[in-house]
């Protein structure tokens, strides 16, 4: 019998939900057993070789191709380690169903030829012959598509940009395709996640297959596949994730270009220029051809949520695009959900079978804390209207603004020498939140917190997160948004109402004591917030205190400048309310 992976029994179950709560026909069986071809040389255009391991199936014969692709060791991506870097999907899943799973290690990482430079130009290149150089092979049919998560999702998109004649169909699942967008946040450095990233590749690129084929991690991965413990890590989240990456920085890693790529980022280029336009696929979505399935989890809120939605409106030349927006769990560790609705896309793009992956909506969602799965032909979605709640001067957040006044808040930068707070001290935080609820209240979509404020400094960091609080006083963190007050200016011509945007090119300095508004998009979201429950808003100046609220624990660099900021009761935080009247 063939060993696979699946849902039916029998077979080594996958974690995760697995479809978009449809069914499908005409799926492909499993049938197949597997052969592996480790350490293949992938030749580049200029003499680079890429390494990848080849699992396809053991009856010779031509079959459609999936690449998965990043700087992650391909060596224990079928590991079943529950780390938030085995994302390349199951082989044991694909190749029974008929399909090449090829996993490559991009250049300068996993034995790979050449430096790795971090979503730049010459990997645009590298996926574009990766593409081509899979469609060649004696055991492809020539019909190729990429699969995988996280940087497996953005390699995709850097060879759709390209437009390889080979590449079929691609299936981008919480992607970032913005690199400064992902890492800046508006201009705040998301530190938490950037250094344990680099330190974490930097280590792992300097393992050899001595330490990633060794028959010790053969065991823990037999270990973590067995159905009791991997069952376990169907919730494993992002926080678990952060959590393992900053055990590794304490491992050795070579400075070149590691510590190089850190510099770069958090020390030379914290504006947006053209070392960022490179990593920058945005304004090159319009080359995309192919078909694309797009989609995240709601909670990946501080790296991969950001880019969803703007890829989906910046996708107007592909032949056809769809979304999945998943709930809680919806994208544990190892990968392994979706897998289900990858066979169905997949299986109609690269084999031609009509699964149904295609009927209805394009826009599926789940709305967390609701029951079922939701449908819309667009995004934003139709019947929602924004509804402004003030931050008033007494905490409370609700339509009416009431007596004018303000509320003030102190930062304090490094190196002022001193042991502890003063019982006289402003709070380094402050929250408004609403009344309970009478009743249920469903939020999709945009998101935009129109803040009026003061400081005593010519620059500071606004990081507003919206909760949902339960009748016991339990908060979950919702969304967030992120501006450093410098980098304010808003592109008005690519704005709309509940989504500014913000060029961050050019450096303003606050006027100090002068009220400013300022315009903070929170990631866009979705959420009931049931009878009974608070909305709160909670916002500060510096959330490297670990009390601070923080969407997945990824917290920034601090400013720097001590500060008073006083927050006018003019200000509002629009939510997109489904039912609301506009």
């Amino acid at each position: 019998m063939t060993k696979a992976s699946g849902i039916d029994n029998g077979q080594r179950r996958l974690n995760g939900p697995q479809t978009s709560g449809r069914n499908y026909r005409n799926l492909s069986e499993a049938r197949f057993d597997t052969a592996t071809d480790e350490d293949v040389a992938v030749p580049m255009r200029d003499g680079v070789q890429l390494r990848a391991d080849v699992h396809r199936p053991a009856e010779p014969g031509r079959y459609p191709v999936l690449i998965a692709a990043s700087p992650y060791p391909r060596q224990i991506q079928n590991s079943g380690a529950p780390l938030g870097f085995v994302e390349a999907g199951a082989s044991d899943f694909f190749v029974p169903r008929g399909y090449v799973h090829v996993i490559a290690n991009c250049r300068g990482t996993g034995g790979s030829d050449g430096v790795f430079g971090f979503f730049d130009g010459q990997e645009r290149q590298d996926m574009y012959d990766l593409v081509e150089w899979a469609a060649a092979q004696p055991w492809s049919d020539g019909n190729v598509g990429m699969v995988g998560i996280s940087y497996f999702a953005m390699t995709q998109m850097e060879a759709a940009v390209g437009r390889p004649p080979h590449l079929k169909a691609i299936m981008p699942i919480a992607g970032s395709f913005d690199l400064y967008d992902a890492a800046m946040h508006h201009g705040l450095a998301s530190i938490s996640f950037l250094t344990p990233f680099l330190y974490m590749v930097g280590m792992t690129s300097g393992r050899t297959n001595a330490f990633w084929r060794s028959t010790l991690l053969k065991a823990v991965s037999a270990l973590l596949r067995t159905p009791a413990i991997h069952k376990k890590f169907e919730t494993a989240n992002g926080e678990a994730a952060l959590t393992g990456l900053r055990a590794l920085l304490k491992l050795h890693h070579d400075p070149h270009p590691w510590d190089d790529l850190w510099r770069a980022i958090i020390v030379e280029h914290p504006l947006r220029d053209a070392w960022w336009d490179e990593r920058n696929l945005m304004p090159l979505l319009e080359r995309v051809e192919v078909p694309v399935y797009l989609g995240c989890d709601w909670q990946n809120v501080p790296l991969h949520l950001p880019a969803t939605f703007p890829t989906l409106q910046g996708l107007v030349n592909s032949k056809h695009v769809q979304t999945v927006m998943l709930g809680e769990h919806g994208l544990a560790w190892p990968w392994e959900s979706l897998h289900i609705e990858a066979l169905a896309w997949f299986d109609h793009w690269l084999k031609g079978h009509d699964t149904g992956i295609l009927e209805g909506p394009k826009f599926r969602y789940v709305i967390p804390e609701a029951e079922g799965w939701h449908a819309a032909d667009s995004w934003p979605v139709a019947g929602t209207a924004h509804r402004a709640f003030a931050l008033r001067a007494d905490g409370g957040l609700s339509d009416e603004e009431g007596p004018s006044g303000d509320r003030t808040l102190m930062v304090l930068g490094g190196g002022v020498n001193r042991p502890q707070v003063s019982k006289t001290d402003p709070p380094a935080s402050l929250v408004w939140q609403t009344p309970p609820l009478a009743e249920d209240v469903d939020m999709v979509g945009d998101i935009e917190l129109q803040l009026d404020a003061a400081s005593t400094a010519p620059d500071t960091a606004w990081i507003a997160v919206l909760q949902d609080v339960d009748a016991e006083g339990k908060t979950t963190e919702v969304t967030a948004g992120y501006l450093r007050a410098g980098l304010r200016k808003v592109d008005e011509d690519l704005s709309r109402t509940g989504a500014p945007v913000l060029a961050c090119r050019t450096f303003e300095a606050v006027p100090i004591g002068e009220t400013v508004r300022y315009r903070i998009p929170l990631v866009a979201n979705a959420r009931r917030f049931k009878a009974g429950h608070q909305i709160r808003l909670h916002l500060t100046s510096d959330d490297q205190d670990p009390t601070t609220p923080a969407s997945m624990t990824f917290r920034h660099a601090n400013v720097g400048m001590s500060c008073l900021n006083r927050v006018r009761s003019s200000s509002r935080v629009l939510l997109p309310i489904v039912g609301a009247s506009a």
